[in-house]
């Protein structure tokens, strides 16, 4: 079975963070982008970066991808993520303006 094929900036917003590339994560957001981690919002880039020091980047997270829904402007991935911080199958979906991303939403997967 072939892997999901993953839309851009999704994908490439995916390998920075599989990478712990801090700078390309934080540049994948538009300059007013947002995380919502279970309910808790980081609007931002300095509280998406003390958000994801915290708990995406710096801890050495990664995501195996295993399932896509391409909407368009809102593409949601599911899969496998395993850091120092937190592990399970989570599910994140990201609102697409232009070629960055305006918010990613992370709930169980």
């Amino acid at each position: 079975m072939s892997a999901p094929s993953i839309p851009e900036p999704v994908a490439s917003f995916i390998v920075a963070v599989n990478n712990h590339d801090e700078q390309a994560f934080l540049d994948a957001f538009t300059k007013s982008g947002a995380v919502d981690d279970w309910g808790r919002t980081f609007t931002g880039r300095e509280q998406i970066n003390a958000w994801s020091d915290r708990e995406f980047i710096g801890s050495q997270g990664t995501l195996a991808v295993e399932e896509v829904d391409d909407k368009g402007a809102m593409v949601t991935v599911v899969g496998d993520w395993r850091s120092n911080h937190a592990n399970g199958r989570s599910k994140f979906v990201f609102d697409i303006e232009g070629d960055k991303l305006a918010k990613m939403t992370i709930r169980e997967g």
